[in-house]
């Protein structure tokens, strides 16, 4: 530490001599060298606490250079003090006067050094070297800990340093991936196999009934009176809350599940695909129907506009077609839902083989009366609604079909391509039939 000459007092010693009083005999010169010597340090003292005091700015520069070029030297008090100095208000100085919380994720490999430019673009500090100032002398690198932590923007450098160590959230999470082509049910039952703090039951129902409070807040979703969110829960996957301590999360409910499928819809879809146009002459909710047969019934995406094609052409009666659909995962959507309905308890929705084709020729299978619409060997026109969540290349193929070759069929080709051969009349169909081996 620079001496201080006010923290001291001045020295006295008393002297003999005056008047006519004799000295005391010395004893061997030890007294006057004592004097000496004590005159010789108060001298010395005085001169180095001036020039401590002219001096001080060239010293505080050389140390302070120096301590940034060894760091760790910054943990010793006279070098930190000259730091200090050094940094004046940067170290209370506060990046804004909003009080807002941000929460701020520490990665397993941060240290000090890396943290420090990305608090600086996040406006959490405003000096680099003020951040790791306190960060040194709060040995930060020696507690620091991944996850996440609650900071402010209002938190002065060493404010920021106690939060980094001391303000962690607890967050406890788990994902669930919802592929494409999958039915609201189908969804249910994988929740169900899934430790996610979402009750499938509470889901399900959501989805399948929404309240008016859920629909008023997605003005975009057109849906005929009483239908479900069937076709709009976006394919993802999704990060949920289990538990949580410390910070803005909540635990994910069913409720913020299913908001946050049908922001994933809205966001990967858009809002220009929400607007069909007028000669495409169906609403945005039945083109998504329409998607969801694509999308069970396609495989390579640049078939899948010829697909719709030849849904929109039999939809038209092109060349006297009867104008059914003729679809087949349209008939299983019906089996599997009175199956689900009336044969399986909820419980057992898990383990549930959807999709299955069954043993019945489809034109023949009997759909109860709510569900006729579905069978679409028997029912002419467009289903009442989606079986499942198309994708948006499906979307897309729904809203410009290719209907320009003038399909009416189309059948598999088992050779491990996934392609279709298509055919304009049912003897051409016929003939890839018995091509490709289904008769």
């Amino acid at each position: 530490m620079p001496y201080d000459p006010a923290a001291y007092d001045e020295a006295r010693y008393p002297v003999s001599g005056g008047g006519g009083t004799r000295r005391a005999p010395r004893s061997g010169g030890l007294p006057g060298a004592l004097k000496f010597l004590v005159f010789a340090v108060l001298l010395a003292a005085v001169v180095l606490g001036a020039a401590a005091t002219v001096l001080r700015p060239l010293a505080r520069a050389f140390v302070v250079g120096w301590a940034w070029d060894n760091p760790g030297s910054i943990r010793i008090d006279v070098v930190a003090d000259f730091v200090r100095e050094d940094l004046g208000a940067a170290l209370t100085d506060r990046p804004s006067t909003d009080p807002s919380e941000v929460v701020f994720q520490v990665a397993l490999l941060d240290t000090r050094v890396t943290l420090a430019p990305r608090l600086l673009a996040d406006g959490l500090i405003d000096s680099e070297r003020a951040f790791l100032f306190s960060a040194i002398r709060h040995d930060l690198d020696r507690d620091l800990q991944a996850g996440l932590v609650l900071l402010r923007r209002d938190m002065t450098p060493t404010e920021v340093v106690e939060a980094l160590l001391s303000a962690r959230i607890v967050l406890r999470t788990a994902e669930v991936t919802f592929r494409e082509q999958l039915r609201l049910e189908q969804m249910t039952a994988q929740l169900q196999t899934l430790s996610t703090g979402v009750d499938p039951q509470a889901f399900y129902d959501l989805a399948k009934h929404p309240p008016p409070a859920l629909l008023a807040d997605y003005p975009w979703l057109q849906l005929p009176e009483g239908a479900s969110l069937e076709g709009y829960l976006y394919p993802a996957t999704y990060t949920l809350v289990i538990e949580s301590s410390g910070g803005p999360f909540k635990v994910t409910t069913a409720d913020d599940l299913v908001r946050q499928m049908l922001d994933a819809f809205l966001d990967r879809v858009g809002e220009a695909r929400l607007t069909v146009a007028a000669e495409r002459g169906l609403t945005f909710h039945q083109v998504v129907t329409l998607a969801s047969i694509v999308e069970r019934e396609a495989v390579l995406d640049e078939e899948r506009p010829l697909i719709a094609g030849v849904f929109q052409n039999r939809l038209d009666g092109l060349r006297g077609v009867a104008r059914v659909l003729g679809a087949d995962p349209t008939v299983v959507y019906a089996v599997d839902t009175m199956n689900l309905e009336d044969k399986i308890l909820f419980e057992q929705w898990q383990q549930y083989f959807f999709w299955a084709v069954p043993e019945t020729p489809l034109g023949e299978v009997a759909v109860r009366d709510d569900l006729q619409g579905y069978q679409t060997y028997q029912t002419a026109g467009l289903i009442p609604g989606p079986i499942c969540t198309p994708s948006v290349a499906s979307i897309d193929a729904a809203l410009a079909p290719n209907t320009a070759a003038d399909f009416l069929f189309f059948v598999a080709i088992p050779d491990g391509s996934k392609a279709h051969a298509f055919a304009t009349t049912l003897a051409e169909h016929n003939a890839n039939l018995v091509k490709y081996g289904y008769r």
